[in-house]
């Protein structure tokens, strides 16, 4: 079938894209080389659809199908999205991604080649065609581009040569490509996805909740785009979900169970009432633990995988819960997040945690009991305050510390409760004792940017201090505002205060904070004190140490800047602070600064790390973890540029482009 015929066929609603069809992936250089190997005639591998009746068709985008059979792409989407892009100037109705991967392409008329318009280098030169412009015009735009460079003195007669390498562009709307159908009675969606599957062995593969979505949406078309939403008014507030975690939170509230395989024979009115009640109790969950907690947006927000269960024990409750209810329920959310209950086998471990919740015998206890049983006691001790980044899980403790609590500014004395501030942006991380002091006297990394050494201050508060040492500003700060220091558990021994005494006053404040810790949470628990007598390292065996972690604000906004410049490149930005534990006990292991756990291009390249400033032995685990590591942006960059974006040669796209 002519490319042209399919790419009409698109528009009039013959061929269309299945609803568990993930969005639109390719870069920039993909789509030039893409239209490269078009342009030389070079194979580039056919279609694969799935013939289906329109009336049962759950397929992306707004726009009507045809009636009778359409043909939902199975493999090429990303070929004929970029072809659509290019050829009819804009992106097709069933488009979910960075529309800038296909806007702008040039061709160089003497050269020969395809790039992306560059004002500087293209602006002035004749010679560099707009494709899209060309394409849509047609015949006529073929024509206008030869008279202007016909007249063009320093061309003349050499427009007939590049009149004949237009026909050629254009022609890229003539070749046939080979379609092959899957057709049939007994092509279920399940079977479909199945073939899908096998057919990009070597690409992105789709993930139970993908499939579960496609079933949802083939009898509810518009519930993809309300749940995005929902998404975007949650980003908006700080926090960041995804499409899998809001569905996983629709089945537990519906079914009470994590497998998404229970969606199956629900009707879609069922299904539509679920995600509004959902959406209600999520709601609910986030303004109780941004309001009594103080976790108020995603960096500190540690539960992901509770909520779940959060929003499932809401339902069980009608939505409403009396204060020693809501109170306890956040305790056992802030102990699944200390402890890493989720950082392993996610779907287990909630369904272990949902089945608690069930019968007569089930309730918050029950889900206390399974949590201690798992972990061992719920107390915390001054050594879980040993670690040190801002990924470590108790850095997140003493965010919530600094917010539930009497904590106060420095600068101003006023407390820095949550419901006076604003997100982490009116709350900076403060190194107690300076960094550059700490280094100047040998003082490795991870002492010196140990949790024990931060406190949560004003910008104000912050710049005020600059690199003096405690026992420089400390009396300062005490005389002014009388408490500020111990309201931050500052060890108010002046000894402490010194260079030299450093690691004593770790140790003291480790302690201040663990007995905090216990006493706040013991609030949550009005009186039945039980549930933290008892501590998972009474045993004597120590806290290991976790390796890697991001050393503080000037570090992370580098990470800041490196997803920024990924997002620029049409890529999918990565996971900052990624918690790398062990999948049976939960038990962190490492902070990898910024990772792509299923590659840059998800699922089509490996899984990538960038690592800034660390020792070998936090490369050596993520290399064992299957990442592979990189030490600076700049070579993130190189690999990204010339393994990601220039990654296939022009040749080969039979076999490259085969998604």
């Amino acid at each position: 079938m002519k490319i042209s015929t399919i790419l009409d066929h698109i528009d009039t609603g013959h061929m269309a894209l299945p609803e568990f069809q993930r969005g639109y992936v390719w870069s920039r250089e993909q789509v030039r080389g893409l239209f490269t190997s078009l342009y030389k005639r070079h194979p580039v591998g056919g279609l694969l659809v799935w013939a289906t009746k329109a009336e049962t068709a759950a397929h992306r985008g707004d726009s009507a199908l045809a009636p009778g059979v359409v043909k939902l792409l199975l493999d090429g989407q990303q070929r004929m999205t970029s072809l659509y892009g290019v050829a009819r100037g804009q992106p097709p109705a069933f488009f979910d991604g960075n529309a800038g991967a296909f806007t702008g392409l040039r061709f160089h008329l003497a050269d020969e080649v395809f790039e992306f318009w560059q004002p500087v280098k293209m602006r002035d030169d004749p010679l560099w065609v707009d494709v899209s412009a060309l394409m849509v015009a047609g015949q006529e735009g073929h024509e206008r581009i030869v008279e202007e460079l016909a007249e063009d003195p320093e061309i003349g007669a050499k427009a007939v040569k590049y009149s004949s390498r237009i026909s050629r562009l254009l022609g890229i709307l003539d070749i046939d490509l080979h379609v092959e159908e899957v057709t049939g009675e007994d092509k279920t969606l399940d079977v479909v996805v199945d073939i899908f599957n096998k057919v990009n062995s070597g690409g992105t593969k789709l993930s139970k909740g993908d499939l579960a979505l496609a079933k949802v949406c083939a009898d509810w078309p518009e519930a993809r785009d309300e749940m995005k939403a929902r998404l975007k008014a949650w980003g908006d507030a700080g926090y960041d979900f995804n499409l899998d975690w809001l569905l996983r939170c629709v089945n537990t509230v519906l079914t009470g169970e994590a497998k998404f395989s229970f969606l199956d024979d629900q009707p879609p009115e069922v299904i539509r009432d679920g995600l509004h009640r959902t959406t209600r109790h999520i709601d609910h969950c986030l303004n109780m633990v941004a309001g009594r907690l103080g976790l108020d947006h995603a960096r500190v927000f540690f539960g992901r995988f509770a909520v779940p269960v959060m929003v499932r024990y809401l339902e069980l409750k009608g939505g409403k819960l009396d204060h020693a209810e809501s109170d306890k329920l956040l305790f056992w959310f802030t102990q699944a997040g200390m402890w890493g209950r989720y950082s392993g086998s996610t779907e287990t471990f909630i369904d272990r945690d949902l089945d608690c919740l069930e019968g007569p015998e089930g309730g918050l206890d029950a889900l206390l009991r399974e949590l201690r049983l798992w972990h061992g006691g719920l107390r915390i001790e001054a050594e879980h305050f040993r670690g040190w980044s801002l990924g470590a899980r108790f850095y997140p403790v003493l965010y919530m510390l600094t917010r539930m609590g009497e904590a106060q500014d420095f600068a101003s004395g006023l407390p820095l409760r949550a419901n006076m501030l604003g997100k982490m942006s009116a709350l900076e991380v403060h190194h107690i004792f300076p960094k550059a002091q700490l280094y100047k006297r040998g003082y490795e990394r991870a002492q010196v940017n140990a949790i024990a050494n931060f406190c949560l201050l004003t910008k104000d508060a912050n710049l005020g201090i600059r690199d003096r040492l405690p026992e420089d500003y400390f009396p300062e700060i005490e005389e002014k505002h009388p408490g500020a220091l111990a309201s931050q558990w500052i060890p108010m021994d002046p000894d402490l205060w010194r260079a030299d005494r450093y690691p004593d006053f770790l140790e003291a404040r480790r302690a201040l904070l663990a007995e905090e810790a216990n006493r706040r949470l013991g609030r949550l628990l009005h009186g039945e004190a039980d549930w933290l007598s008892e501590s998972p390292t009474a045993d004597g065996a120590p806290v290991q140490q976790i390796v890697g972690g991001i050393s503080g604000p000037e570090e992370e906004a580098q990470l800041h800047e490196v997803n920024a410049w990924v997002a620029e490149q049409g890529l999918k930005p990565g996971e900052i602070g990624y918690d790398f534990a062990d999948p049976q006990t939960g038990r962190q292991l490492a902070v990898f600064d910024l990772v792509w756990p299923n590659g840059v291009q998800e699922e089509l390249t490996e899984p990538v790390a960038l690592l800034l400033n660390e020792e070998e032995a936090t490369f050596a685990l993520g290399r064992e973890a299957g990442f592979r590591c990189f030490a600076s942006p700049e070579a993130f960059r190189h690999y990204v540029l010339g393994e990601i974006l220039h990654a296939q040669p022009e040749d080969d796209w039979a076999a490259a482009a085969m998604t």
